[in-house]
């Protein structure tokens, strides 16, 4: 922390007093029992005091007496708070006279005559200074501020103090020189007051803090006096003004918060933290994702919840103690699903802001093993936090409720990236009075509701939006941003995309010559869409097939390596989304890159920054293209160069940067050397990377579009693009600022976009002329001649020998790992060998069987074949005498027929020989008039009943006969036709079976057997074996 001590005129002073001095401190823990509290609300003044134990009981018989004098008692409470800043002030000859008397003049006022309250008035004190603390009840802090305000004040200033004696009063000091009123604090604002140690420069000081304009903000004012014990009798003052106020301090947070237009709605703002045993007696923050902020725990590993409640406005209501956190796996639980957690500790933060409970979580427990399982790849759970709070306004608890998403990983998981920021909850609480009394007979509060500020906003129970953050400072947070950040647009104006097709279509019909026009193009940078093409184009290797298949084949080797590539990729690019998964695509793509060509670049093979080049390139095309244009660029831009030798390349480039630093901006040139900065300091990454690994990513790849149009030069004027930007915060910076600065603050300037396309367009207005960069080459080359030559030639020689038995070591070692590499490959060639011989002779028996199995299958077809002549024999034999059958029974049919044709004509001749023999007989009968009685008028038969009994007997069996004659007729035609379908049905019968057995008979022909015999001709006839010892 960078605390700048300042000391100025406070309000109303005609004099100026200016800062001396500037004093930086560390920040000072607070002490376990330094925590106020007070029930009435009221502010509580700690005096501090570090002289004799006479001296001490004394102001304790003196403070007695007032409070018996007063008719209260109330008592003193101590608070020890945390940071400390100092500053020094001008100062004067100090002087102390102890006059009791009325306060004189008012705020502003240089006359000093007119009473306007009663106080007690310190006069020849001498002002020592004012500094701004942020710990105002620390007494250790307020000791060093008077030790550095005393040391470093050479001008104290002559003042008279004045201490109300009534509430509503205020501290006043004046200049005794000129009566004018230097400072005026309500005594409601004293927060604390201390003297200095006795038996030290600062015994004969005191001091007193105050709130500064907000409850934040705290200055501590010091003092000095010649009379020693008159220190005690101010400090005695101060208590007895400060018993008598009833005006709340600034901390207590009813003059600090700022009310609500709703004045039964209180604000509070309620964070959660998760902290896990790191295994060395400590628990420590888990982190939490970027982008979808839940948090990342491990499996099975001790932790603590913190949860801190925080009012934000009204009058403050004071929380007592908790009495329980519950958690729990899941959102939206019901209340007996919650489980309670073993409590550690309760109470109000250091500062006095806020509420802070912690309590206990064993993660192993069963019934949170959902929050101690591994959580899938796809998958995310939810845990929910709540806190029972006892207030005392408020009749009921008060339950404030969290549901935070987290994921759990393997208890050795590492996390390289991840969020700070905190996770909390805004929560509106709506009281109403009450008809219940407190133990004071004040009516107490009931709660109407309680709302999550997403639920207020969503005009009902809504889900949980994601945790409100604080926003960081852009530049001055300490915290580098993440590489891979930025976004990049991907709109380009109509014009500039019919100027880069025309120029495409010329380049593409003549690829050996770059198009006119292409520098000019590049310079405002390539579009988004076009980038892949243009930059293997300007690369050359937009045709490259045989660097293509060379890379299919690297993949498939081993690198030496391989571990750190997988450590290096991942944290290359963590804030991008395609890189950011392990075992991811990117993270995949980028391992293999990395890994092919370490094997296809023995020399150098990898080196740490190569992968933030080959993900800039995987962004935009295939891992295939992306390897070749990551070869061209170290082979054919130079890149390589600076990794050889020990980096003597990137040296000379440091040496080349620098002289043109000092050419162009000699001022910061000349500031960089007072500090010893020197290039390697901050530019290596510029180098080394090309600006990837920092830089967000709109920048980076118009850098790359320069870079492989221009060549490796353009880093010089991007690097004194950046120098002339950055010149006066780099002026204004010491060696720590100045390194602060290339590392954080520099890199986020350009997070914009419009930030970054006006870098890039001054950039390329920069001249860095080419034969001056190979002078200043030469120059190097010179200067390290000259230092060459002026080394003792024994060191000289030692380094030499050192670097040639390095040199002879690596040469072993290489010749080490070939010969056992060749000991290997024999050993795999002559298992290869054995396994070829061994499959060899597996080949020949099953040959042996195959062909065996040949003969046995050509006498199964040929007995098939048999047997099928066989059957169709049978078939044919069936048939024909079914045929016969057939024939036979259409001959009886046809007889039938004409038989029964011969009865029908006969039955009809013999009715009409009949019906006339009847008429004959009829009309001899009618003839006789005898007979004619015997007939009836009609014609019918009138016969005696005996002869017509008989005759009627003798025509039914006449009937009877013919009818059973007809009968067997039919009879017999029935059984014909049945027979004849009989015969047709076992024809059509034998049809299908010889159908069936035709079409068995073809599939035999067509079996494996025939296949098998097929395949095993056309092997035996291809293949010739080589005996194995041919071989």
């Amino acid at each position: 922390m960078d605390d700048r001590s300042s000391l100025g005129r406070v309000s109303g002073s005609t004099e100026s007093v200016s800062t001396v001095t500037s004093e930086e401190f560390v920040l000072v823990p607070p002490s376990a029992g330094g925590s106020p509290s007070s029930s009435e609300g009221k502010p509580r003044l700690k005096m501090s005091w570090n002289g004799s134990e006479q001296l001490q009981k004394a102001m304790e018989e003196v403070l007695d007496d007032d409070v018996t004098h007063e008719g209260t008692r109330q008592d003193e409470h101590t608070e020890d708070p945390q940071t400390p800043v100092a500053s020094g002030s001008q100062k004067r000859p100090p002087n102390l006279t102890l006059d009791p008397c009325p306060a004189d003049g008012s705020v502003g006022s240089t006359d000093s005559s007119a009473p306007e309250e009663d106080s007690v008035q310190f006069s020849k004190l001498s002002y020592l200074g004012c500094t701004w603390v942020k710990a105002p009840r620390s007494e250790s802090e307020a000791q060093k501020a008077m030790a550095t305000l005393r040391a470093e004040s050479a001008i104290p200033i002559p003042v008279i103090l004045h201490v109300p004696n009534i509430p509503e009063g205020c501290v006043r000091i004046v200049d005794q020189a000129s009566g004018t009123e230097i400072a005026s604090f309500p005594i409601y604002k004293v927060l604390f007051c201390a003297r200095g140690k006795d038996g030290t420069l600062e015994g004969d000081c005191f001091s007193f803090t105050e709130s500064y304009r907000s409850s934040e903000d705290f200055q501590i004012h010091v003092f000095s006096c010649h009379i020693k014990e008159a220190v005690s009798r101010i400090l005695y003052s101060f208590s007895t003004a400060f018993k008598r106020s009833s005006k709340p301090a600034p901390d207590v947070r009813d003059s600090a918060l700022p009310m609500s237009p709703d004045g039964d709605v209180y604000t509070f703002t309620v964070s959660m933290e998760v902290r896990e045993d790191d295994g060395k007696g400590n628990f420590s923050p888990v982190p939490k994702d970027r982008d979808k902020y839940y948090f990342k725990l491990r499996q099975s590993v001790q932790k603590k919840v913190v949860v801190t409640v925080q009012q934000m406005n009204n009058k403050e209501l004071v929380i007592e103690r908790c009495f329980g956190m519950l958690l729990s796996p899941g959102q939206k639980v019901r209340n007996n699903d919650m489980h309670l957690l073993d409590m550690e500790s309760m109470g109000k933060s250091a500062d006095g802001k806020a509420y802070v409970i912690t309590g206990t979580w064993d993660p192993t427990t069963p019934v949170f093993q959902m929050l101690n399982e591994d959580t899938p790849k796809d998958k995310q759970v939810f845990m929910t936090v709540a806190v029972d709070l006892v207030v005392t306004e408020v009749v009921e608890p008060v339950r404030f409720l969290m549901e935070a998403p987290v994921r759990v990983y393997p208890s050795n998981e590492r996390f390289w990236y991840f969020s700070r920021k905190t996770f909390s909850e805004t929560f509106y609480l709506k009281l109403k009075q009450g008809g219940a009394r407190g133990s004071q007979g004040d009516a107490m509060l009931e709660v109407v509701s309680l709302q999550r500020h997403s639920e207020r906003t969503n005009g009902g129970r809504g889900r949980l939006q994601s945790p409100t953050e604080e926003e960081e400072p852009e530049e001055d947070s300490d915290s580098e941003i993440s590489s891979g950040t930025g976004d990049v647009s991907k709109d380009c104006p109509e014009k500039i995309l019919e100027s880069w097709g025309s120029i495409l279509n010329r380049w593409h019909s003549n690829l050996c010559v770059r198009p006119k026009g292409l520098s000019a193009l590049v310079r405002p940078g390539v579009p988004e869409a076009l980038r892949a093409e243009v930059w293997q184009l300007l690369s050359g290797c937009h045709s490259d097939q045989d660097l293509l298949e060379r890379y299919r084949i690297l993949i498939t080797k081993d690198s030496a390596q391989e571990g750190v590539i997988t450590r290096d990729i991942h944290r290359t690019f963590p804030a991008h989304d395609y890189f950011k998964d392990s075992n991811g695509d990117g993270q995949d793509s980028l391992y293999k890159i990395c890994k092919a060509y370490s094997v296809y670049d023995e020399e150098i093979g990898y080196c740490q920054g190569q992968s933030f080049l080959a993900a800039v390139l995987l962004l935009h095309m295939p891992e295939e293209q992306a390897f070749c244009v990551l070869v061209k660029i170290m082979y054919e831009y130079g890149l390589r160069a600076l990794y050889k030798n020990n980096f003597e390349e990137l040296h000379c480039k440091f040496y080349q940067l620098e002289r043109l630093l000092q050419e162009q901006l000699p001022e910061l040139w000349s500031h960089f050397q007072e500090m010893n900065l020197e290039a390697h300091m901050y530019a290596s990454q510029w180098f080394l990377t090309l600006f990837t690994a920092k830089f967000p990513l709109c920048m980076v790849f118009h850098i790359t579009d320069l870079l492989l149009c221009e060549g490796l030069n353009i880093i010089f004027n991007v690097a004194l693009a950046l120098l002339k930007t950055s010149k006066e915060d780099l002026l204004q910076a010491d060696f720590e600022g100045a390194l602060k600065f290339f590392r954080v603050q520099l890199p986020k300037r350009y997070r914009a976009a419009e930030n970054a396309r006006r870098l890039m367009e001054q950039a390329c207005n920069i001249k860095v002329p080419t034969k001056k960069l190979k002078k200043f080459e030469k120059e190097y080359q010179s200067l390290r001649e000259s230092q060459l030559q002026q080394e003792d030639p024994i060191d000289r020689y030692q380094r030499e020998n050192r670097r040639l038995q390095e040199a002879s070591m690596r040469l072993e070692q290489e010749n080490d790992d070939l010969a056992h590499e060749l000991v290997t490959s024999k050993i795999a060639l002559r298992n290869d060998l054995d396994q070829a011989e061994d499959k060899a002779d597996a080949l020949n028996k099953e040959l042996l069987n195959t062909k065996q199995r040949l003969v046995e299958t050509e006498e199964e077809k040929r007995r098939q074949e048999e047997e099928t002549a066989q059957l169709k024999e049978v078939f044919r034999r069936e048939l024909e005498k079914a045929e016969s059958e057939i024939k036979k029974t259409t001959a009886i049919i046809a007889e039938y027929k004409q038989i029964c044709s011969q009865l029908s004509t006969r039955l009809e001749k013999q009715q009409a020989a009949t019906k006339e023999e009847l008429d004959i007989v009829k009309s001899k009968v009618m003839s006789c008039e005898r007979c004619r009685e015997v007939f009836s008028k009609d014609g019918a038969l009138q016969m005696p009943a005996a002869l017509g009994e008989s005759r009627r007997s003798e025509q039914d069996e006449e009937k009877d006969s013919l009818k059973a004659q007809l009968r067997e007729l039919e009879l017999e035609l029935a059984q014909t036709k049945l027979q004849l379908v009989e015969a047709k049905c076992k024809i059509q019968e034998l049809e299908h079976q010889r159908g069936v057995l035709m079409t068995e008979v073809q599939a035999a022909k067509n079996s494996w057997f025939s296949k098998t015999l097929g395949s095993l001709k056309t092997s035996s006839s291809n293949q010739t074996p080589p005996s194995p010892k041919e071989g």
